[in-house]
């Protein structure tokens, strides 16, 4: 058998966390502690302690031409830092890894773009940091413009395209870039539908016709079906399970699908810049009765609490519903909603979303919750909550259940705070 493209050897990744033991201090309270006890300071005595934190530990397997390879995980399992391991951004701790060709990746909306230039010379720039020469990009910028579909604004400066675009056209430059290795994370989940439908043909395309290898991290469990042959399943910074993707994707949602024993408040696994963090969620139809129905209203009730003592400005708050599958099947955006809110929101409280029609078929499903402030995540917790919907499916006119990955229509919902 061929060497493998990609070998991982006892990979370790550990990072030092430091825990200050006052919850903040500004530069005033250093100054005054400083003033009131200088020898302190001098003796080189701190108010923080360190803790060693391994993001990864004992990670091994192997990888060959043209394999398509899912990472699966819980949020704060090491995926990322796997990936950026692998693409070379982020040295191991410990351990080596052994790569046998080019390798494009794809981790971050924007990575390799300067805001200030256009799309077409953003594409030479990016196109040159991946390793192509100006005569290769040139060769493919027809493709890759098109690929992307934004002609239209293609001399127009980046920093005023939409965080679709920027994916967009970041995804057609390093997968026309021919790479033996592909890395894509969880980005492609800024476009919209129909563009991650090109992405995931093009990516399929690209293992099955070129042979070149693609490694895929996503929450989505279709898309890795669809694309993946094997699956990689971290848990706690280790590997659970390495093996065919029906076999490990069936391990993580019987994990999944466990009765959360830990509250909203206490879950360690979640991501966001922090701040802000939510500390509730109640599912309930508009009487506020948990039992719900398809056609009928939902509300969704998030308590939150922050360490701000000012109202917050410029919120917006995003609740993605997914099936016992993890595919989205709704999302219900504050920014684009009939309603959204009309202040600011006070520094500890609860946001309201009320849905009034839900038309998706009986079964299990999940709401994965945002927090953002002027467009950062602080608080994202993925199956934050799960409710059951009971469906008269006589009702809708069906002789046969819906098809549960298809669901492609419009609701009207509102926010509140």
């Amino acid at each position: 058998m061929a060497d493998p493209i990609i070998a991982v050897r006892n990979i370790g990744k550990k990072y030092v966390l430091s825990h200050n033991r006052l919850p903040y201090e500004t530069f005033r309270d250093t100054i005054v502690h400083l003033a009131k006890k200088p020898f302190r300071f001098l003796r080189g005595e701190k108010k923080t302690t360190k803790e060693d934190f391994w993001a990864l530990q004992h990670i091994n397997f192997d990888v060959h031409r043209g394999d398509a390879v899912g990472l699966i995980g819980a949020n704060g399992s090491g995926k990322s830092t796997l990936l950026k391991i692998l693409s070379q951004i982020t040295m191991p701790t410990t351990g080596e890894i052994t790569l046998r060709g080019k390798v494009a990746s794809l981790l971050e909306v924007g990575t390799g773009f300067h805001p200030e230039l256009t799309g077409r010379e953003n594409i030479f720039l990016n196109g040159a940091i991946l390793g192509m020469t100006k005569r290769e990009i040139a060769k493919k910028f027809e493709g890759i413009m098109k690929f992307s579909g934004v002609e239209k604004f293609i001399d127009t400066p980046v920093k005023r395209y939409s965080s679709g675009m920027y994916v967009r056209l970041a995804f057609s430059v390093a997968a026309h870039m021919d790479p033996d290795i592909l890395i894509v994370d969880e980005v492609l989940a800024v476009g919209d539908a129909d563009f991650q439908k090109k992405c995931l043909g093009k990516m399929d395309q690209v293992t099955k016709e070129a042979g070149r290898t693609v490694i895929f991290v996503s929450h989505n469990m279709e898309a890795i079906k669809k694309l993946c042959t094997k699956c990689i399943l971290l848990k706690e910074g280790q590997i659970e399970m390495f093996g065919p993707t029906d076999e490990v994707i069936k391990k993580y949602l019987d994990r999944v699908n466990q009765t959360n024993i830990v509250s909203l408040a206490n879950r360690r696994d979640r991501e966001g810049k922090g701040g802000v963090k939510f500390t509730d969620i109640q599912i309930t139809n508009l009487n506020a009765e948990k039992e719900l129905h398809s056609g009928e209203g939902i509300r969704f009730t998030m308590k939150y609490a922050s360490e701000y003592t000012e109202p917050i400005e410029d919120v917006r708050v995003v609740i993605t519903v997914v099936n016992d599958s993890l595919q989205p099947v709704l999302r219900l955006d504050s920014d684009v909603s009939e309603r959204s809110f009309r202040a600011a929101l006070a520094p500890s409280g609860e946001v309201v979303c009320e849905v009034e029609n839900v038309d998706l078929i009986e079964g299990r499903y999940f709401a994965n919750i945002d927090f953002l402030i002027k467009g950062h995540s602080r608080d994202h917790v993925l199956l934050a909550s799960e409710f059951k919907l009971a469906t008269d499916i006589h009702q809708y006119g069906y002789k046969i259940p819906a098809d549960k990955t298809i669901c492609n229509y419009m609701v009207r919902y509102t926010y509140s705070h």
